[in-house]
């Protein structure tokens, strides 16, 4: 007894010191890759929603044309992810991941100084390039940091920043329409300020973001062994990206159609971030008590049903619980579909979050594509909506039929 006493007062300071030092490094990673995802997904990628209704009346764009300059967006995420899927970033990853954040504030900017399909078109192909970097590369090291010191933490303030992000943004937009920029359009104006804050971001995560532990690795890794439920899981995954982007893209447009008000349009948007800040600390008794496989399952079909009302209930209530569904959902269903990609193809970290990422690309890019043509040709955004929520029903019965239910996420 004495000797155990003896060696825990040896001990139990340089026990303590490692303990504090860990801590130290999960909440910098933790913080730094909220920010990150705040920066990268909630500015980078969906600040286009909230500034989208501006473009349309300002430049006379249709939904088609939305449709286009939004797809050309998931295509340069498309791209992005397919090469963030090799061997080449090994011992880079936390250069790269600052380099996409800095693009991302110069291309926020780029998108308040042109105008025109094809000139927005490729900027926000680039954007989404600079994202899908951003994401994978920020998610590689901050994941990593938190399964090594055992903090799940980590990885529900990582992908919350995406919430916080799209919850600032709205806030963001629906103050700037209250000052009158005189000859600058109020949607230039959203950008340029959009760009200023994800500059500040940005500043945050280059003092905040720690670099790989361990060193970095140049080792590649083993290629993926494709089993009958990663094939189903990443299928789900892809069509995911189809039934979620379209509410995802157009639910503040929306919002306006049905009724032209900024505080409603506001709101929407601002319950879809808020819902989604939270919506891992909401889903993670689901996860306990079912599993993770079971609560990517739920969230996949609590999200047909918010899609869905987005254009069933009557306004305001659609766009609201529209947003607050969507919110709730869709993180989730991202952070969990890649634990199970993890899970499945354990020896293939990388290789599996980024062919995964590459499939919900594809999605992304037939979703606002179908979408802005169908809402063209119909004059409204129902239909779109509704075949949007029968994929996400299909997802679901893939995910079923593929046995990715068996996954035992460790």
């Amino acid at each position: 007894m004495s000797f155990a006493v003896a060696m825990l007062q040896c001990n139990g300071p340089a026990m303590m010191q490692r303990t504090a030092a860990s801590s130290r490094v999960t909440l910098r990673a933790a913080i730094a890759g909220a920010l990150a995802m705040a920066v990268a997904m909630g500015l980078g990628r969906f600040f286009y929603t909230p500034v989208l209704p501006g473009m349309m009346a300002g430049l006379g764009l249709n939904a088609a044309d939305a449709g286009i300059i939004a797809a050309a967006n998931f295509a340069g995420y498309l791209i992005g992810a397919v090469l963030a899927a090799y061997g080449w970033a090994a011992g880079r990853e936390r250069s790269l991941a600052i380099g996409a954040l800095a693009a991302t504030v110069l291309l926020l900017l780029a998108m308040g100084l042109f105008s025109g399909v094809a000139a927005l078109s490729v900027i926000r192909f680039l954007a989404g390039l600079a994202s899908a970097f951003a994401m994978i590369f920020t998610s590689g090291i901050v994941l990593s940091i938190g399964l090594v010191h055992g903090d799940p933490r980590v990885q529900m303030a990582h992908f919350s920043g995406v919430g916080s992000g799209i919850a600032v943004s709205a806030v963001l937009v629906y103050l700037l329409s209250f000052i009158d920029f005189s000859a600058l359009p109020a949607w230039r104006a959203d950008w340029l300020f959009g760009a200023l804050l994800a500059a500040a971001g940005l500043a945050a995560v280059m003092a905040l973001l720690p670099r790989p532990e361990g060193g970095a690795s140049a080792v590649r890794e083993p290629p993926i062994v494709w089993t009958r439920p990663l094939v189903a899981l990443t299928l789900s995954y892809g069509l995911f990206g189809i039934g979620y982007v379209v509410t995802a893209t157009f639910i503040v447009a929306i919002a306006r159609e049905g009724a032209e008000s900024p505080l409603l349009e506001c709101l929407t948007w601002l319950v879809t971030g808020g819902a989604a800040a939270l919506s891992l600390i909401a889903w993670k008794p689901v996860e306990r008590r079912s599993g993770v496989a079971m609560a990517y399952l739920l969230a996949i079909l609590v999200e047909t049903v918010g899609v869905a009302a987005t254009v069933l209930l009557p306004f305001p209530w659609s766009a609201l619980l529209g947003g607050v569904l969507l919110g709730l959902t869709f993180i989730v269903i991202t952070a969990y579909g890649l634990q199970l990609g993890r899970v499945l193809a354990s020896g293939s970290p990388r290789q599996v979050l980024a062919l995964m990422t590459a499939a919900f690309g594809v999605g992304q890019i037939i979703g606002p594509l179908g979408a802005g043509f169908l809402a063209a040709r119909t004059g409204s955004y129902a239909l779109p909506s509704l075949a949007a929520a029968g994929i996400l029903l299909l997802a679901a019965a893939i995910t079923v039929l593929g046995g990715a239910l068996s996954i035992k996420s460790r």
